[in-house]
Parts: C-alpha cells; sequence; structure tokens
C-alpha cells in the first residue's frame, strides 16, 4: 500500500514539472507569435522601465449634492489585455466595470491599437461614493486613448459625459454642479454631453393651504431652466463624440 502511494506521489511529481514546462514553452512560443508590426509600435512607446501614465480631472456630484472634482489616473504597461482597478481607491460597481470596458473598446477602435498588447489599470484618487461610473465615461476613454498614446491631457478643459459604443457622449445629472467643481479648480471649459448647455432644476417649495379647521403644507417642486455657463462662471461646449472632444483635451 505504501508503495503504491509513493509511486503515485511521484507520478503526480513528474506529471506537474513536464505539464509546467510544456505550458511554459507555449505560453513564450504565443508570445513570439504576437510580434506583429502593431507590436512594434507599441514597443515605440513602452520599454521594460517605462510606464505611460495618464491623469484627468473628473466633475462629480457628492451624496449631498455638491459638485466636486477628483482625478483619475491611467496606467498602461505591456501586459496581456487586462484592465484592472486599484480597489482600494475606487469601488468595484458594476456599472463602473462596465464604463471601463465601454472605454476600452472605444479607446482601441479609436486609435486602431491592438490592446491585447496593454494591461490597463484605473485609480480614482477621491472617496469611491462620489464617482459614478456612467458619468464618467468619456473621461475614462479619453485618458485611456491618452496613456496608450503616450499623449497630454489638457488640465484646463473637463468634460462630463457617460460613453456609448459608437463612440458617442451620452447624457448625465448635475451638470451644473460638476461645472462649478471645474471652475473651482481652474479649468477654462467645460464639455458636456449634446443639449446639456442648458439645465432644468428643481427648487423645493413648501405650499400650506387651509382647508376647514386644518392647515395642510405640500412640498413642491418649480421648475426653472439654468444656463450652466452662466451659473457656473465657465465656459460650456457641447460635443457629440469622443473624437470631437479629443480636439479639445487631448495635446
Amino acid at each position: 500500500m505504501k508503495t503504491r502511494i509513493a509511486a503515485l506521489i511521484i507520478g503526480i511529481i513528474i506529471g506537474a514539472y513536464i505539464g509546467g514546462y510544456f505550458t511554459s514553452e507555449t505560453v513564450y512560443i504565443y508570445k513570439e507569435q504576437q510580434r506583429t508590426e502593431d507590436f512594434l509600435k507599441f514597443m515605440e512607446i513602452f520599454n521594460e522601465t517605462n510606464v505611460s501614465v495618464a491623469s484627468i480631472n473628473v466633475p462629480a456630484v457628492d451624496e449631498e449634492g455638491n459638485g466636486v472634482a477628483t482625478t483619475l489616473i491611467v496606467q498602461a504597461v505591456p501586459g496581456s489585455g487586462r484592465a484592472m482597478v486599484n480597489i482600494d481607491k475606487l469601488l468595484f460597481w458594476v456599472d463602473t466595470q462596465n464604463s471601463i470596458r465601454t472605454a476600452r473598446d472605444v479607446a482601441q477602435e479609436i486609435t486602431g491599437r491592438d490592446l491585447s498588447y496593454y494591461d490597463l489599470i484605473y485609480t480614482i484618487s477621491a472617496n469611491a461614493s462620489v464617482i459614478e461610473g456612467p458619468s464618467a465615461g468619456a473621461a475614462l476613454t479619453l485618458a485611456t486613448i491618452a496613456a496608450i498614446e503616450g499623449k497630454r491631457i489638457n488640465k484646463s478643459v473637463m468634460i462630463t459625459g457617460t460613453v456609448n459604443h459608437d463612440g458617442t457622449i451620452g447624457p448625465v445629472g448635475g451638470v451644473t454642479e460638476k461645472a462649478k467643481a471645474a471652475k473651482s479648480i481652474g479649468a477654462e471649459l467645460f464639455l458636456v454631453p449634446l443639449s446639456q448647455s442648458s439645465e432644468i432644476t428643481y427648487k423645493q417649495v413648501e405650499y400650506c393651504k387651509t382647508v376647514g379647521f386644518s392647515r395642510i403644507c405640500t412640498i413642491e417642486r418649480i421648475p426653472s431652466k439654468v444656463d450652466v455657463s452662466e451659473e457656473a462662471g465657465i465656459p460650456v461646449r457641447e460635443v457629440m463624440t469622443i473624437k470631437e472632444a479629443m480636439e479639445y483635451i487631448l495635446v
């Protein structure tokens, strides 16, 4: 019985060694076969000690409805096509995951780069509760493009908007408060989705009426149309697509 167990253990060890050897060889050969023209372009930007990093200021609205600004950092390193999030800084919400996937796909389509050669690492330098994945979609996409192409981001321009798979920029909420946040950190231009340079805001007003011997009060929401640029004190420009936004933000 002991002899059989010993033989089994030896067999497992030999099998693991042989399996590891052939697995390593397979991976190595696969990587060598990946050295296409696109990979050579990739190597022009990256080497073993060079990591491309892009950071972009992102406007958001906190839990109390106030505009805040934080920084999104995207690192592009030689890798195997993974997208990773620094979970010490950003909660890994489903909507954030979806926005990152979409941003990565759009960045790949616009740049023509094969992102199977890159690992992308996303970090938000703020309390995760103030960042909504969808509303940061446009900024995620632009920072990803900047990282993989080694471009700089114009910090005097900020943007809000979701990103769609075709590269168009979708609507978000809290545009006026986000514009104020952009203004507060020195931005000189704020990019918004189409038709969102003005915003409908609601003021809560208490309305009371005496009925018989009773006084009945209700809270009413009074709508008003706000010019975002005038209200926030910063020039606002509508953009329809990521490519259009690139003309203002990437340098």
